[in-house]
């Protein structure tokens, strides 16, 4: 299969373009940036050096293309909508990339026992998204579950919290790489409030099998949690000073001087729960994740052998 990827230099686009080429697929990958095109190469991966707005290029290459994964930006609406269209009556897979950010609950640190399932996106549903970032992306979800009445397999693939090694040129995911920047900054292991907020999770190598299985078997239309587990954010920061041989963890100072998070960031993000269950991708897919632990993917991981995961 030829597979079109967007944000292949990226940590989620590049892992699953990487484990295309694996699987014996022909993968051409989207990159913004001109230099990373040689490394690409290096991995198997065709590059495209352009962006999500240049809607020729995503026209051309997602039409020669068996299937695409468009794993770039969550929130670019006229990227989504671009390869509908170069999409439209060919009945080829597109899969999208969401986060369950969209079902965040922000409690500043606190635990909420919200736990959402698949169908929130169905139609009936009156579930919507409480914040506008959110309601954009949930938008974007359903512009691409739609697009199955325009003859398109679309899928959406909404991961939880991602940890685990990059395979491609992107190795740092976001909410890690933002716990161990700011203890470096600080000298100190934090959390928001008191750490008891929960976030489903999901290694990076599971996440890009259910990438795989998606372009193969799924029906169209269809919207998938991505998750193996859930862990709150003061045990993932135990963890983190642990290995990092830092003091703490210990509560958020948002006035604190060497603080680097931004306060959306810290009380949306780190201070939210987001928990999740991954039913469709079991039951539909056959999909069988095998790491359990992102407190045992921390602990056996060299973090200060790395730029900041």
């Amino acid at each position: 299969m030829r597979v079109f990827v967007t944000g292949a230099s990226g940590y989620i686009g590049g892992t699953v373009a990487c484990r295309l080429v694996q699987a014996g697929h022909t993968v051409t990958g989207l990159t913004r940036d001109a230099a990373k095109a040689d490394a690409l190469n290096q991995l198997g991966i065709q590059p495209v050096v352009g962006s999500l707005d240049d809607v020729a290029a995503l026209t051309e290459h997602a039409r020669r293309a068996d299937a695409v994964v468009n794993a770039a930006n969550s929130d670019h609406r006229e990227a989504a909508e671009t390869l509908i269209a170069a999409l439209a009556g060919s009945a080829k897979p597109l899969i999208h990339t969401s986060g369950s950010s969209i079902v965040g609950v922000r409690t500043d640190g606190e635990v909420s026992e919200s736990i959402f399932r698949e169908d929130i996106l169905e139609p009936g549903s009156n579930w919507e998204a409480d914040h506008p970032i959110r309601k954009a992306r949930v938008a974007i979800d359903r512009l691409v579950l739609a697009a199955a009445d325009k003859g398109v397999r679309s899928a959406v693939l909404c991961a939880s919290l991602i940890y685990g090694d990059g395979r491609g040129l992107g190795t740092d995911s976001v909410l890690i790489a933002a716990l161990v920047r700011q203890a470096r900054a600080g000298g100190v292991v934090q959390h928001v409030g008191a750490g008891r907020n929960i976030w489903s999770n999901v290694h990076l190598d599971d996440l890009a099998d259910l990438y795989l299985l998606a372009l193969e078997k799924s029906r169209p239309g269809t919207f998938y949690f991505v998750e193996n587990g859930e862990e709150s954010f003061g045990t993932v920061t135990e963890a983190l000073a642990r290995n990092l041989g830092l003091p703490g963890p210990q509560p958020w100072n948002p006035d604190s001087p060497d603080n680097v998070w931004n306060h959306q960031f810290a009380f949306h993000a780190l201070g939210s729960n987001s928990r999740v269950r991954a039913d469709r991708a079991r039951d539909l897919l056959g999909w069988t994740p095998q790491h359990h632990s992102i407190t045992d993917w921390i602990t056996n991981t060299d973090l200060n052998a790395t730029s900041g995961r």
